[in-house]
């Protein structure tokens, strides 16, 4: 057995764990006599997440739910293996759950084929959506639902007290998850949900990848600035609102005027 290492009561995040980088976030939430885990990687290092849990004395049978905060195959892709091995429900925002059952390689980013990219996406049943204001509980352990759409559609965020499980709305960086047209994504959904985030009384966020970092507004206000900028820029190709540029090209040329 190996000593857990709580980064706050109840949460356990396997690479701090490990204290090595493993890949995507997975938390393990442990409500006591039961647990839940928030994503599970791909799944080549499904194996080393439920040799981690064994190694904390968790019995495997004693995990109530494993929550898919989107569907990324980064996020997703042992989620299969982790129903079989586990046996336990699987649950994700209803926008998710026909990318992970049908295991739609293009919306879950798992086929790109521009970069050669093509990762295996194996379908998944789901057993229990989970949407906006619905309420978790894991044993002593409730967790609040908040859908924060932007980076896709499905996007989820789990508040649990003071502590936001916060997907990939926002890094410590400042940076935010990939914003891609195929992959359902919105700038303006991006914005708001930011905006959610920003006006709460959270004081941690616990992102999706990289480190927990004390939730800072004047981060969040540059992240949203630098969104809102987006939105009428060609950056993101439809994904943008406009393109205002274009509308002065139109005036421009109706005048014989060169800005040249």
């Amino acid at each position: 057995m190996i000593e857990r290492n709580y980064l706050f009561p109840g949460v356990i995040e396997m690479n701090y764990q490990s204290r090595r980088r493993m890949g995507v976030n997975v938390y393990l939430i442990d409500g006591g006599t039961e647990y839940a885990l928030l994503d599970v990687g791909f799944l080549d290092e499904l194996t080393d997440v439920l040799e981690l849990i064994r190694q904390m004395n968790f019995s495997l049978s004693a995990c109530k739910l494993i929550v898919a905060s989107h569907a990324d195959v980064d996020h997703t892709q042992g989620l299969a293996r982790a129903r079989e091995i586990l046996k336990c429900p699987i649950g994700a925002h209803p926008l998710s759950i026909p990318a992970l059952e049908q295991g739609d390689e293009i919306f879950t980013f798992a086929r790109i084929d521009a970069q050669g990219i093509h990762i295996p996406m194996p379908r998944c049943k789901v057993d229990r959506p989970i949407n906006e204001g619905d309420t978790i509980r894991i044993g002593e352990r409730t967790m609040e639902v908040w859908s924060t759409p932007g980076h896709t559609a499905g996007q989820l965020a789990l508040r649990m007290g003071n502590l936001l499980f916060s997907g990939d709305n926002i890094f410590r960086d400042g940076s935010v998850g990939a914003i891609d047209a195929h992959h359902g994504s919105s700038i303006p959904d991006f914005i708001a949900s930011l905006e959610r985030i920003r006006a709460s009384d959270v004081e941690f966020l616990l992102p999706s990848h990289g480190p927990v970092f004390r939730k800072d507004n004047a981060l969040i206000d540059a992240t949203i600035r630098r969104l809102e900028s987006y939105t009428h820029l060609a950056d993101f190709g439809t994904c943008a609102v406009d393109w205002p540029l274009l509308d002065q090209w139109e005036d421009e040329l109706a005048k014989g005027t060169r800005d040249f």
